[in-house]
């Protein structure tokens, strides 16, 4: 599916064919469980999207919220990014680890985890990356990679 141009995750979700809408739905319950503190869910760049408000971190090179990790439904896959792990590579160690252990095979670019089925995606995996990174401590990579 193209980008969509709703105004909240709600609106997002609804618009999805069935199919996609229950895998959506259960990686973002998995994501907003495991969520820390600080970040917030939000309806932007087309997409479902948890970041950093501008209230906490204005300071960023585009003048909009701090990414985190997003997720939505495309043409031919659904997406799931975890610019968390692009920016951290034990991270990004441990999440390849963690679909190696799972037996599932791990179709990224470099923050973009592509699936089809959510049989794809081991679910407890993603739970605990996206756990890994308080708003503090992404904040500190974010600001060390923009000195490079």
């Amino acid at each position: 599916m193209p980008a969509s141009n709703t105004a909240s995750p709600e609106d997002y979700l609804e618009g999805l064919p069935p199919d996609r809408r229950a895998a959506i739905s259960a990686v973002r319950e998995v994501i907003l469980r495991n969520l820390p503190e600080g970040y917030v869910e939000s309806f932007n760049w087309g997409m479902l999207s948890y970041e950093i408000p501008l209230e906490r971190y204005p300071k960023t090179y585009n003048g909009k919220p701090l990414g985190y990790a997003a997720l939505a439904s495309q043409k031919n896959h659904m997406a799931l990014y975890l610019m968390c792990a692009y920016m951290d590579p034990a991270l990004m160690v441990r999440l390849r680890a963690g679909f190696q252990r799972a037996g599932k095979k791990l179709d990224m670019g470099k923050s973009c985890l592509r699936f089809r089925r959510l049989e794809d995606v081991p679910l407890d995996v993603i739970g605990k990356v996206i756990a890994s990174t308080p708003p503090d401590a992404y904040i500190a990579k974010y600001e060390e990679a923009r000195k490079r």
